[in-house]
């Protein structure tokens, strides 16, 4: 790993982060790595003791205050993984962008950029479009007509705003999502499909992070929204006219359908579906290829398709498991009941 760090010394480290030293305050670390690197010189996190004794090649780890760490230069903490992500945003190298507007950037004449905001090479900016202070639009962006962008927003290289896309302060969007894309709204009127124009927008609120490919339609009218605070992963697909509440997530591969109503808090597992006109409220979590094909309101953990209760799909599929034994018995008792007939 290529940190580009000069690294810190392990005091200094612990009190950036805010953990106990149980080592030499001078021990010098340059780098967060995996706990099986071999690198003397890296430094990674231990949330069990099975994962601090096989971590036996890096220079210093991260643990809590029951870990051995068996002599290991180490700083405790209440919670590893949380802190080693403290580390990981130090280590953190942004993308390159200069200052300003780049000469290769085409602006129309009818927009408005802050002065604080950066805007990269090959970026689009169309009529009517406001790109807010210390917003960071790397190359090859488009943002499209009527489209706005709040304060500190950075924009990664290749995202697409279409049209009407207000984003809140704050976001990230990542390469090659697209948002404000066409609504899938089609109707068969006895003889082809007739595509129903798409005129609404798109509502980002504060923090929200949406992943590399993912895309978000615009709304048939009126606003598709996400919340703030809500995290999409990459290649996530969310239908016209959806609102997503805050302080979400959704893994990569999820795709909700037009018109659905998602409450606040809710984790999606990756490969999920859930079908338009839907609701799903607050406080829920859907396991990894869950299918929704109806209302699921009451708070808790989800899974399987149809969407259950975890425990309930769980036995159900440990039955499954045991069906083909099942046939034999059957098959066995329907033998020997033909049997017995037969004598009778």
């Amino acid at each position: 790993m290529d940190s580009r760090t000069n690294g810190w010394t392990l005091g200094d480290l612990a009190a950036l982060i805010g953990g106990r030293l149980d080592g030499p305050h001078e021990f010098w670390v340059r780098r967060p790595v995996r706990a099986d690197s071999i690198d003397p010189e890296g430094i990674a996190f231990a949330e069990r003791q099975e994962f601090a004794d096989r971590a036996t090649g890096v220079g210093a780890l991260v643990v809590s205050e029951g870990v051995n760490v068996m002599g290991k230069p180490a700083i405790r903490v209440e919670n590893p993984r949380l802190a080693f992500g403290k580390i990981l945003h130090l280590a953190q190298r942004p993308i390159p962008i200069m200052e300003g507007i780049h000469p290769a950037a085409q602006i129309d004449s009818r927009a408005w950029i802050d002065r604080t905001a950066s805007i990269g090479p090959f970026v689009v900016v169309e009529q009517g479009a406001r790109v807010g202070p210390r917003v960071k639009v790397h190359a090859g962006v488009y943002i499209g007509e009527a489209c706005e962008i709040g304060e500190g927003t950075t924009i990664y290289p290749g995202a697409v705003l279409v049209q009407d896309v207000r984003v809140g302060a704050r976001c990230v969007l990542h390469s090659n999502c697209v948002l404000g894309a066409d609504g899938f709204g089609f109707l068969w009127d006895g003889k082809a499909r007739v595509k129903i124009p798409q005129v609404g927008g798109i509502l980002l609120g504060d923090d929200v992070e949406v992943g590399a490919g993912t895309c978000i339609d615009r709304s048939t009218c009126g606003e598709t929204v996400i919340q703030s605070g809500t995290k999409l992963d990459n290649m996530v697909q969310i239908g016209h006219n959806c609102t997503i509440g805050e302080a979400g997530v959704i893994a990569a591969h999820t795709s909700v359908a037009g018109s659905v109503k998602i409450g606040d808090r809710v984790v999606i597992g990756g490969q999920s579906a859930i079908a338009g006109h839907l609701s799903v409220g607050d406080d829920i979590a859907l396991g990894g290829r869950t299918g929704v094909m109806q209302d699921v309101e009451l708070p808790g953990e989800y899974f399987g398709t149809p969407a259950q209760p975890v425990r309930e799909s769980l036995r159900q599929m440990l039955a499954l498991r045991e069906l083909p034994a099942l046939l034999k018995r059957v098959k066995s008792l329907e033998a020997k009941v033909a049997q017995l007939e037969g004598k009778d």
